[in-house]
């Protein structure tokens, strides 16, 4: 069964920064495509986010392009979502998500269909 957890949210003033992390286990971390997504009060969940299983390539939305990097560590099951120049409009609760199925090519998933598997998410509070 996988599962995965994440840590790391909390409060912090506009302009701060935040490292967010997630955990997996259930099965062989490295073969899967990981992604952020984030609900903000009121709106759909949106894509933040996603990177590939080796790591050699990552993707993400407009609004977080150049504040926000997302790396990887496969030896500890481990992704992680670096949120630089924080906004008042980040805040949200953050999710990690594992590809449903592992994918050889270049592209990345964005869509939430494309991930079998998510976390319980964790808030992120900006403060203006």
């Amino acid at each position: 069964q996988v599962q995965l957890v994440e840590s790391g949210g909390g409060l912090v003033q506009a302009g701060g920064s935040l490292r967010l992390s997630c955990t997996a286990s259930g099965r062989t971390f490295s073969a899967y495509d990981m992604g952020w997504f984030r609900q903000a009060p009121g709106k759909e969940r949106e894509f933040v986010g996603a990177t590939k299983w080796s790591g050699m390539s990552t993707d993400y939305a407009d609004s977080v392009k150049g504040r926000f990097t997302i790396s990887r560590a496969n030896a500890n099951n481990a992704v992680y979502l670096q949120m630089n120049d924080l906004k008042p409009k980040d805040k949200a609760v953050y999710y990690c998500a594992e590809s449903q199925r592992y994918t050889a090519g270049n592209d990345l998933p964005s869509l939430e269909y494309e991930f079998g598997y998510w976390g319980q998410g964790t808030q992120d509070t900006v403060a203006s």
